[in-house]
């Protein structure tokens, strides 16, 4: 059975942001991950993506932008029909978060990182 793919929104190939970090730690874990960002380079053996996933493959979204540049990424982040979106430390947006639960998208406020390194993930 093919393991759930994580969309890593704001991917970046810096090794102290926590979008580097959450990739690692997301295959490190066994998950598919998606890490798309804006600025080229690998995380890891992972390319970071420019392409826009197709709808249907992604579980769970994880946001590493902030509220200000999320507006871009509404239709598209909800027109991938994910389980879930993670809104990291930083990244909530109550508008965003009101549009996706009105999809059925469950909204979750919390740190990837943690949620990985203590299971709830």
């Amino acid at each position: 059975m093919q393991t759930p793919t994580t969309l890593v929104l704001g991917a970046s190939p810096n090794p102290e942001r926590y979008s580097f970090l959450v990739t690692n730690l997301l295959q490190e874990k066994g998950y598919a991950v998606y890490p798309f960002g804006i600025k080229k380079g690998l995380i890891g053996d992972i390319e970071i993506l420019q392409n826009w996933p197709s709808p249907g493959t992604i579980d769970t979204v994880t946001l590493y932008i902030g509220p200000n540049g999320q507006a871009e990424y509404y239709d598209a982040i909800m027109g991938l029909i994910p389980r879930r979106i993670i809104f990291n430390p930083g990244t909530e947006n109550p508008v965003f978060q009101a549009l996706a639960q009105e999809k059925g998208i469950e909204i979750i406020e919390a740190c990837t990182l943690v949620m990985l390194k203590t299971g709830q993930y």
